[in-house]
């Protein structure tokens, strides 16, 4: 009798058990700290962009405008904290699963460049490209919430394929 072997490599069924499941104090934890860090960035767009009071002398800072911006970097911190966790809990092992590698790069690189204009922000602008280094940050920012919403969704996917797989 001819036996049916499989024609990927033995390993290849051993990489997709690889469980990339965060425990869910983890998940939770990040969820929170990445969603302060979201809505304290939101809050600041519409106290910079649309909440100025105008007065006597024409527009001012809004007074939410410099509690959002603590909070915001506040969280930073602690997201950063959080994405150090991820290295060996998460990224290290989905790479070497092989699983949901375009948007975990894609989010991996966005976070790379939502750093780099965060310092920028901070040591680097001056007033005249200060308008420059804030529109990056706040795109890629906006940007990255989108795509950690699509990265969680298609992990999830991929785990109920893996699950439902004989």
């Amino acid at each position: 009798m001819h036996s049916h072997k499989s024609s990927a490599p033995p390993h290849a069924h051993a990489r997709h058990n690889i469980n990339l499941r965060l425990e869910r104090w983890h998940r939770r934890s990040i969820y929170a700290a990445g969603g302060v860090l979201l809505a304290s960035g939101l809050a600041w767009l519409l106290a910079h962009y649309f909440l100025r009071p105008v007065g006597q002398f024409g527009e001012s800072v809004s007074p939410l405008e410099p509690w959002a911006m603590k909070l915001h970097g506040a969280s930073a911190m602690v997201v950063l904290f959080f994405l150090g966790s991820l290295m060996n809990a998460h990224i290290r092992r989905a790479l070497k699963a092989g699983r949901n590698l375009v948007s975990g790069w894609a989010m991996i690189v966005t976070l790379l460049l939502l750093i780099v204009t965060g310092y920028g922000l901070y040591y680097v602008a001056g007033d005249s490209d200060r308008p420059l280094w804030s529109g990056a940050h706040w795109i890629i920012g906006l940007a990255l919430g989108a795509l950690t919403v699509l990265h969680i969704v298609l992990g999830r996917r991929a785990r109920l394929r893996a699950q439902a797989a004989p």
